[in-house]
């Protein structure tokens, strides 16, 4: 009987079907507290999430695009040309077709006198009813409308370029110093301490004196000064990742030195790359800027942001209104670039989403 019982309960057992109600799936996710939206979200959507989340930064880059289309359009809008002079129209005051029935820039200044002040209209005077000149000629007669944005355009340019340049060259000669460290990284870092020693006023000068003035020099004299900042961000951020272990792993699989630098580290370092290149454009905006302002810079008739400053400030204390608008476009130039760049390290940098 035994037998068969034992028989009997095998072939129950094998004949066994379970059925939905006897098991029951155990959905943990709540528990495990996973963010299924944060974790959807690509690393460069969320740089731009965050970016447009802070006011300042998304106000610069709105001010960068308004003054580069007007350095791209800005010199069409009129039929002056930046370096045409019309000597009968010389040191008109700003006249705004539609402003001028408020009373405002219609043309009209005050001038000092040794016996007082006088308000005078050149534009009546000198018999031109329809003439506008929307931010006032010069001392030769030139728009200064027309030169305001041509010359925007000449410092964006530099600018930029350099920029650009000096990033390749810093991060390049930073990574293969941090890379491979030693004494390649000591004679490296000597080269650069001895770059750095020497003024930069001084490199800039000497070659612009050598060298034909013009945007090329001005781009190579900046090239040659302003990557000892960018080497060090470049070394800094090698020397932290150089041992981490992907790294390893591609030394391991047979990888080459200037592989791992330039397809697996650089990848990795650059959101600080791209910040200090957005720090660095300001920087040589000022730079140009002033050597044009010292007489360094580019040649007339061409002009640029600092030119304009230097020949506004000749005629500062009759003309004030010559100066007035290069100032102000290199300044929210510089201030639009800063508060880009400053948004810009806040997204890229993981760190500031903690805090």
């Amino acid at each position: 009987m035994s037998e068969k019982n034992a028989a009997a309960a095998v072939n129950k057992t094998a004949s066994y079907t379970p059925v939905d109600a006897d098991f029951q799936w155990k959905d943990n996710a709540k528990e495990l507290g996973i963010d299924e939206n944060f974790a959807s979200q690509g690393f460069w959507k969320d740089v731009f999430v965050r970016y447009f989340k802070k006011a300042s930064a998304v106000i610069g880059l709105v001010l960068i695009v308004v003054i580069t289309i007007f350095a791209i359009i800005g010199p069409q809008m009129n039929e002056f040309s930046y370096s045409t002079q019309y000597l009968e129209q010389k040191n008109f005051a700003p006249r705004i077709a539609v402003l001028e029935r408020f009373g405002i820039f219609d043309g009209s200044e005050n001038l000092k006198t040794t016996t007082g002040s006088m308000k005078i209209n050149y534009y009546e005077d000198k018999g031109f009813p329809d003439l506008y000149y929307w931010f006032g000629s010069d001392n030769f007669g030139r728009d200064i409308w027309t030169r305001t944005w041509s010359g925007a355009r000449v410092s964006l340019i530099i600018a930029v370029a350099a920029a650009l340049i000096d990033m390749i060259i810093g991060m390049s000669y930073g990574l293969i110093s941090g890379f491979f460290g030693g004494k390649t990284d000591m004679v490296m870092q000597r080269i650069l301490e001895i770059a750095n020693g020497i003024p930069r006023l001084v490199i800039v000068t000497l070659l612009l004196l050598v060298l034909e003035p013009g945007m090329l020099t001005i781009i190579f004299a900046l090239m040659l000064t302003e990557w000892v900042g960018m080497s060090r961000i470049a070394r800094a951020e090698m020397l932290k990742l150089k041992d981490q272990e992907f790294v390893l792993a591609s030394r391991t699989l047979g990888a080459g030195s200037f592989f791992i630098i330039f397809k697996e580290v650089l990848p990795n370092i650059i959101g600080p790359i791209i910040t200090q290149v957005m720090f660095s454009i300001p920087t040589a905006i000022f730079t140009e800027a002033f050597l044009s302002f010292v007489g360094l810079g580019i040649p007339v008739p061409q002009c640029s942001l600092g030119s304009l400053i230097s020949e506004g400030f000749n005629s500062f204390t009759t003309h004030p209104y010559q100066i007035i608008p290069p100032i102000v476009v290199m300044a929210l130039l510089m201030l639009s670039f800063n508060l880009a760049a400053d948004g810009l390290r806040e997204a890229l940098d993981p760190k500031f989403k903690e805090m």
